[in-house]
């Protein structure tokens, strides 16, 4: 029963726990601020950094070596500022009038791509402080942004003329950088340098940056320009999707639940909505308080594993709303109270958010960013007891 005691009193407050290892983030942006060389990082930490906490992230990745940081609304930046992040911030996303306003008024960056958008971002940039501008050329992502750069520079020269703007950048998104073919990314980049060699020759020294962490971590080191935007390699996920360990990352969130009862279950018996899984022979089940209200997907029943006393368990059944149930065997140890480890490391065994990504056949950012609210979220490496 060792490590009981802590755990009872930790289910006393909380079904499930997310630990969030702000020394992790850190150390993954060093690694990845290590691979720019000269260019400079941006952390992104839009929906709520992946699933980890917005504020927490920002600051372990500006202690990494970041000195931007990106978001997607104009509320994200505004939190961020409330928190007193003052790093230089970067909207990504698309802005309404109110959210441009909002934007503006936390002092942040914002992205550009018709005229209209900038005349409207000069009307209400405040006294003294210029509205600042990355204009955005879509090389083949296929949704924000302008793929014609004539009208990529005409907006970048409106700017540069009005006083209430400023040229800040020029940016684009790859789309398959994450992929073993190289062949579209590098079609992207032949769209995007005679653009960037025209900007960079009509307003120097502004930064131009197109790298995900798929393109930072990879061999086309000229896609890295003056600064790439990093979102889920600075919380330890494997862009590819295959394993964060052989490329040198940390993975930061660590879920755990804990075993709120161990009932015996005889052949026969099943478990769960639907009886989607009944006993071949006797066994023993554990229940666990954490189900698809808290982001650990319906997808994983009778497919997924997790860990108690070190050991991967097979989860049993449909996952529920508020429960799960868990296959811990006949001649079992597993007690009440127990810890359950859904996503880290726990006695020499590890489950990654690539492992469940696989198993619902989605990516890892929707793992973490799919934990609930509900679920709190604790600074700490979540070691095991």
């Amino acid at each position: 029963m060792g490590g009981n005691s802590k755990l009872i009193s930790m289910a006393a407050t909380a079904r499930a726990i997310a630990y969030v290892d702000a020394g992790a983030v850190e150390r993954n942006c060093a690694l990845l601020k290590e691979r720019l060389g000269g260019a400079e990082l941006c952390a992104v930490v839009k929906a709520d950094g992946y699933g980890h906490g917005a504020t927490r992230c920002a600051a372990a990745a500006v202690a990494g070596g970041a000195t931007w940081l990106a978001v997607a609304t104009a509320a994200e930046a505004a939190e961020l500022r409330r928190d007193g992040i003052g790093e230089r911030l970067l909207v990504m996303g698309a802005l309404t009038h109110a959210d441009l306003e909002l934007a503006l008024e936390a002092d942040a960056d914002v992205v550009a791509w018709r005229d209209g958008f900038a005349r409207a971002a000069a009307a209400l940039a405040s006294a003294g402080r210029p509205a600042r501008l990355h204009v955005k050329l879509d090389t083949g992502m296929g949704r924000l942004g302008t793929t014609d750069p004539r009208e990529a520079l005409s907006v970048a020269a409106l700017a540069e003329s009005a006083d209430a703007l400023e040229v800040a950048g020029l940016m684009t998104h790859f789309a398959t950088a994450d992929e073993t073919d190289s062949t579209f990314l590098e079609q992207q980049l032949d769209r995007f340098r005679p653009v960037v060699e025209q900007f960079r020759r009509l307003y120097p020294g502004r930064v131009v940056h197109a790298a995900n962490s798929a393109a930072t971590l990879g061999s086309h080191r000229e896609a890295h320009f003056d600064m790439a935007r990093c979102g889920v390699a600075i919380y330890g996920m494997d862009p590819a999707g295959v394993d964060p360990a052989p490329i040198g990352l940390e993975p930061a969130m660590t879920l755990r639940s804990y075993v709120a009862d161990v009932k015996q279950v005889r052949p026969g018996d099943s478990v769960g909505y639907g009886r989607t899984w009944t006993a071949s022979e006797a066994t023993n089940v554990a229940v666990l308080p954490i189900g698809y209200g808290d982001g650990y997907r319906r997808g994983l029943s009778n497919v997924a594993e997790l860990l108690i006393r070190g050991r991967r368990r097979p989860l049993v059944g449909t996952v529920s709303m508020d429960n799960i149930t868990v296959d811990v065997g006949a001649d079992t140890d597993v007690r009440g109270g127990d810890e359950a480890t859904l996503i880290g490391a726990q006695g020499g065994q590890r489950i990654t958010t690539e492992e469940l990504a696989r198993h619902l056949g989605t990516i890892n950012y929707e793992v973490t960013c799919g934990i609930s609210p509900r679920v709190p979220r604790v600074t700490g490496a979540g070691a095991s007891p």
